[in-house]
């Protein structure tokens, strides 16, 4: 150890900020030779050196530092764009600063003007503007803008749900944002996970300033990443102060101006705004008095400011979302009838479910007139309601001829039209909920009431009907094959032999049987084994829960499939069984006008066969009623995995109370493909409605079990036990569907089914070794199966308590206004295993998700969207 005293400044010895750092991007850790630099302190006393740092103590010993320049390079990585371009530090080991916005993006060409690209304001005379990210300076040119047209109070939304610092450069701080070299056009979205964007940006803000520190303060940053002319780009970062993040920008000016208010208000660059993005608008409208509808109306409204990165996408919404807010504020219902007339150029077909939503809304036409004038008076730049159909027409433009190689492109757009559908309905909703909480001061914040409107979930999951519209001519020409009952339902309890049709089964002492689904000669077996003279059933209900289309062709049941995915069946987006037939008949008439040769997939391999004969299930049930008059034939149908819905549950009540009051000893059969999964949904919902006709046998007290996860093969999950908690009597209803799920997985125990089991051993099934798409799939079937438990238990404890009032209100009806307001929905939206996990990280807990998606593999788009 050596000590030094000299006024005159001392050389100390650092690690070259260039040294150490390997080919592959990693610093190396070992120490190497210090390289002399100055330490510009005419005050430093003593240095003192060791093998981990030099120490510098100043004048007097108040000041003690090291040098760990070695430290700060083990903590981060490097990289390069290319080969010929420099290697640097990357941010958060990965990204690369570049320019956020240029000079081309400003369409309206107005940053010199008004210092912000792309600013515009609110056709009418709304005090709504909206723009694209602003520097430092030009974002204080627009304050000064809106100050000097008299604006006194301003309110001002950041909307960007990505990162952004600004650098100092030539008297001025210029935004920046991170980009991944895959991608260096493309924000990044998603990449804040638990850390709030403000707290990110801190932590970019730091690294940087390590960067330049570890380079001389030299940072480097892309401004050109067309051609890369001249980049990297070099920064001089002398302090922290030289790099500034967006809170420090737009928060600021509220010491300066008294009525200027800034807010972060993320939203996402595609799609409708989450539900709690929609809260946290809700919570500063609650907040703020000028925007309450008891505010002193000689005072003008407050000037709302909204930017993204470019001003258009994001800010277009945001500015939409704002003049609804000013709708309410005047009291307007109505739009002015020349600015109807200017916003309805050519007319536009509605999408489905865009109808269903304004005929259940009340008001709902008028509802959807004010979003839509409220679009006409954004659409400066971006019109969201074309852009729907716009990327619709793109969507079908994409020809057959390239869907192997375009399936990506048709995947895009098919993701782009739901998407801005999606952001078209979710304003409709949302104006709606204006108009219902806006008067009451906003008692219940939006995720709330969504909750409280829980079909409004069920309708959007309805968004894409496009199969409806599929062609019969994907089978003839080879874009879809037929699949056979023996591949899809392998007689598991061996009853072909003698019901000729396979899992033939029958609840113990109760007329409840399933099956999978039965050709014409099995159905005509099952209907002489009902009414034989051992059951002397002379009425029988048949109903069948399949949601696809389904034929017999030459005496063997067979329905379509997608060549990559014969195991996933294409559902039917209706509950409509007319137009399920009305579809199969178009099939089957196609596959006979043919003639062809189709190929055929059987249990052991796959055949060409020319069909001579071809029905559907209607027209073969038809042909049965002549010989058995007391046969009843209903097509009801249930999703795969999925519980029942609650107009399903409805159907299948009305269906078996019909059958029993014409008969009270009528039979019942359920099937489905293979008369596992939804027949024995099916069959529990039939025991329960019989057993409230008939009564209730006598429930047993649990015996102990002690085998491992006893507690969840007995469906004690703390989401089914949220919900039994809040129900009456709930202990003893869980128990009833209990006792019907035993008493119908007796009869099928070689399939090794049964729901309570099944819950848990899927869930059990999601392992590190599968990738992500395997354990996401194993997540959403086991989600779709607690539900389906927890729809049995409600749909008991309804059938319970409205049996005095004959079961006058639906259970669609006792959902929404007795289980909605009780919070049930509130459980469902937050649905998962928090026993294992938190479920607020999964994005299937939610409703909105996990009813719109069904199954994880997406089939190829066919037919139209609209």
């Amino acid at each position: 150890m050596g000590t030094t005293a000299s006024a005159a400044p001392q050389p100390v010895y650092v690690e070259s900020s260039t040294d150490n750092v390997q080919a592959n991007g990693m610093a190396h850790s070992s120490m190497s030779p210090f390289h002399m630099i100055n330490i510009h302190n005419s005050k430093a006393k003593s240095i003192i050196t060791n093998k981990v740092a030099p120490v510098v103590i100043t004048y007097n010993c108040r000041q003690e530092f090291q040098i760990h320049d070695n430290f700060l390079k083990e903590g981060y990585k490097v990289g390069r764009i290319s080969d010929s371009l420099p290697e640097h530090y990357l941010v958060k080991g990965e990204y690369f600063m570049v320019q956020d916005v240029y000079s081309k993006a400003d369409v309206l060409n107005t940053t010199s003007s008004y210092g912000a690209p792309n600013f515009r304001q609110v056709k009418g005379a709304y005090p709504l503007y909206g723009m694209g990210q602003p520097t430092l300076n030009g974002f204080k040119q627009v304050l000064q803008r809106l100050q000097a047209q008299g604006q006194q109070e301003i309110i001002f939304f950041c909307i960007r749900e990505e990162p952004v610092v600004f650098l100092h450069k030539d008297n001025d701080f210029v935004p920046y944002t991170p980009r991944r070299k895959e991608n260096l056009h493309e924000n990044l979205q998603g990449l804040e996970g638990e850390e709030t964007v403000e707290s990110l940006e801190l932590t970019i803000r730091n690294e940087l300033h390590d960067f330049a520190k570890l380079s001389k303060n030299i940072l480097y940053v892309y401004n050109d990443i067309e051609f890369f002319k001249d980049e990297p780009q070099k920064m001089f970062i002398t302090c922290e102060e030289d790099i500034h993040v967006t809170e420090e920008v737009y928060k600021r000016p509220m010491f300066t101006m008294q009525g200027y208010r800034y807010f972060r208000l993320p939203l996402p660059m595609e799609g409708a705004p989450l539900e709690e993005d929609f809260d946290a608008f809700v919570k500063i409208l609650r907040e703020s008095p000028s925007l309450c509808l008891g505010r002193n109306a000689s005072r003008l409204p407050p000037t709302l400011v909204f930017s993204c990165q470019v001003g258009v996408g994001r800010t277009n919404l945001a500015m939409i979302l704002g003049t609804l807010v000013m709708k309410r504020l005047k009291g307007e219902s109505q739009p002015p009838p020349q600015l109807v007339a200017a916003g309805t150029s050519k007319p536009r077909p509605l999408f489905q479910v865009i109808q269903s939503l304004i005929k259940k809304l009340p008001n709902g036409q008028q509802l959807m007139e004010e979003v839509d004038h409220a679009i006409t008076l954004c659409s400066e730049m971006h019109n969201i309601k074309e852009a729907i159909y716009e990327n619709a027409s793109k969507l079908e433009g994409i020809g057959e001829d390239y869907q192997t190689q375009g399936s990506t492109t048709k995947e895009y757009f098919l993701n782009r039209t739901k998407q801005s559908l999606e952001r078209y309905f979710y304003l409709i909703v949302f104006n709606a909920y204006l108009h219902e909480q806006y008067p009451l001061a906003f008692v219940s914040n939006f995720s709330q009431w969504m909750c409280r409107h829980a079909w409004l979930y069920r309708l959007l999951a309805c968004m894409d009907v496009s199969e409806l519209s599929a062609p019969a001519e994907l089978l003839t020409k080879g874009a879809r094959v037929l699949v056979a009952d023996d591949y899809l339902a392998p007689d598991v309890l061996s009853t072909i032999k003698e019901m000729k049709v396979a899992n033939f089964r029958r609840v113990p002492k109760m007329p409840v049987y399933g099956v999978a689904q039965p050709t014409s000669e099995a159905i005509g077996a099952v209907l002489a084994h009902l009414t034989d003279k051992k059951r002397k059933h002379n009425h029988v209900l048949w109903i069948n829960v399949q949601e696809e289309l389904v034929l017999e062709g030459n005496g063997q049941i067979i329905v379509p499939r997608e060549p990559s995915c014969l195991d996933q069946h294409i559902p039917v987006p209706t509950s409509d069984s007319q137009l399920l037939q009305k579809l199969e008949t178009s099939l089957k008439e196609e596959i006979l006008r043919a003639q062809k040769w189709l190929e055929v997939t059987q249990e052991q391999e796959k055949q060409m066969k020319m069909f001579k004969t071809c029905l559907t299930i209607q027209e073969i049930f038809n042909q049965h009623k002549r010989s058995h008059p007391g046969l009843m034939y209903k097509r009801i149908p249930l999703p795969a995995c999925s519980s029942p819905r609650e107009e399903d549950f409805d159907k299948l009540h009305e269906a078996m109370r019909n059958a029993l009051a014409d008969d009270p000893h009528s039979a019942f059969v359920f099937n489905c493909a293979n008369g596992k999964s939804r027949t024995t949904t099916a069959m529990v919902v039939a025991v329960l409605i019989l057993w409230h006709f008939k009564g209730f046998p006598e429930c047993t007290e649990d015996d102990f079990v002690s085998v491992p996860d006893a507690k969840y093969t007995k469906g004690e999950f703390e989401a089914v036990m949220r919900v039994v908690r809040l129900l009456p009597d709930g202990h003893k209803r869980k128990k009833e569907v209990d006792l019907a799920l035993d008493s119908i997985s007796e009869t099928m125990t070689p399939m090794h089914y049964h729901l309570r089991e099944m819950i848990i051993s899927t869930y059990r099934q999601i392992k590190p070794e599968k990738t992500e798409k395997e354990c996401k799939q194993q997540l959403l079937i086991s989600l779709q199966f607690l539900e389906r438990y927890i729809y049995l238990i409600l749909f008991n404890t309804y059938l319970h308590l409205e049996k005095r009032d004959s079961w006058h209100r639906s259970f669609s009806v006792w959902m929404e206004q007795v289980a909605a307001r009780a919070g049930i929905y509130d459980i469902l939206n937050q649905l998962g295993f928090s026993e294992f996990e938190d479920p607020g990280e999964k994005t299937l807990a939610r409703l909105r998700y996990r009813w719109q998606q069904q199954d994880i593999q997406a089939l190829p788009f066919r037919g139209e969207f609209i």
